[in-house]
């Protein structure tokens, strides 16, 4: 099965979807929604998770034009390794979105993400992250491409928590290289990355670790090659709307993560809003007329 095919296999199911029978497209929806699950679990476990039997399963992926199930998991698994591109990413999600209505689609979307996420995601591990963090001696937060936003926000808040954060700004590996060449143990490095996954933020993520500093992922699977390179990772499920990243649930575990510190750092971060707030009033941050009259 060559790569053009693993890449096209998500469009070639919404394709011919009209086309299974109804045990099938209980399959076709569980891989176009869960892939990069589908993509490490056996044909009778598949089979269970949706409700048809295995027999069904391995016929599904004969009917697609594969030689048995394990032909149909690695294509999924290399599909999850390279994700797709902009072009396909356009011609599979056409199909995904109700044109008459793209903002209760794109919402929808959004809503189960958050869903599935708050499902999935252990809160040990989050807890676990949080305690990390607490007890950094040093923050480097990397993002890159459309994580960068990510990685802006909660460097964002990091900033009025802490005064040992470092949010790398970057636009090439050697920067980025330069902006953490300090990282080291007692310190934390958290990458944020999701597909298609930034070749920059796994070599940083790569090289902290091998300086002794802990790494902290926060992707969408265990399989990400973020997560690879991770000590700990928190995962959201991210998903395509047309070309562009949804990126609402992992945007959301950020939320949770800042909350959760904020409430540990409480007396610190109420210190700091005060004066915040008082440097605000002095220099006119904020608009607080009520009237809201253009004053010159």
């Amino acid at each position: 099965m060559n790569q053009q095919k693993n890449n096209d296999l998500l469009l070639m199911i919404q394709q011919r979807y009209d086309d299974f029978s109804k045990g099938q497209k209980l399959i076709a929806n569980y891989i176009a929604d869960h892939y990069d699950k589908a993509a490490y679990v056996t044909a009778a476990k598949l089979g269970e998770i949706v409700g048809v039997s295995e027999s069904t399963v391995v016929r599904f992926a004969i009917e697609l034009g594969y030689d048995g199930y394990p032909k149909l998991q690695k294509a999924l698994q290399e599909l999850i390794k390279s994700k797709l591109t902009s072009v396909q990413r356009i011609e599979v999600s056409s199909n995904r979105i109700n044109e008459d209505n793209v903002l209760k689609s794109v919402l929808q979307s959004d809503i189960e993400k958050i869903k599935i996420t708050l499902e999935q995601i252990e809160l040990d591990d989050f807890n676990n992250v949080v305690e990390t963090i607490l007890n950094a001696n040093r923050i480097f937060i990397l993002g890159v491409r459309s994580s960068a936003t990510l990685a802006s926000f909660l460097g964002f808040y990091f900033n009025l928590i802490f005064d040992n954060v470092r949010l790398v700004h970057t636009t090439s590996v050697s920067e980025m290289f330069e902006q953490i060449m300090r990282a080291q143990s007692g310190d934390v490095v958290i990458g944020i990355s999701y597909p298609r996954y930034s070749k920059r933020t796994i070599k940083a993520m790569q090289y902290a670790k091998s300086q002794g500093a802990i790494t902290i992922a926060l992707t969408d699977s265990i399989e990400s090659p973020v997560a690879q390179c991770a000590d700990l990772s928190l995962l959201a499920r991210s998903d395509m709307a047309s070309f562009v990243d949804s990126l609402v649930a992992p945007l959301s575990v950020i939320n949770a993560l800042i909350a959760a510190i904020g409430m540990r750092r409480k007396n610190e971060v109420y210190n700091t809003f005060e004066h915040l707030e008082k440097v605000w009033d002095e220099y006119n941050v904020y608009d607080k007329d009520d009237n809201h009259d253009v004053k010159l």
